[in-house]
């Protein structure tokens, strides 16, 4: 299970980066796009906290 968590958390984060360059380059949204870009180390950190939640 936790070798899935990590999957999503990953694929997340990627599709976080992703949309965050879309949105500051595209929608020249700039302020937006940066926030949009900081959800990336969040969710790779949510999702160690979670795996270390399951191993205990």
């Amino acid at each position: 299970m936790s070798g899935q968590i990590s999957k999503i958390g990953f694929i997340a984060s990627m599709l976080s980066v992703a949309l965050s360059l879309y949105i500051y380059f595209i929608s020249e949204e700039k302020d937006l796009g940066i926030f949009v870009g900081l959800w990336a180390p969040t969710l790779i950190l949510a999702t160690q906290a979670i795996e270390n939640w399951n191993e205990d």
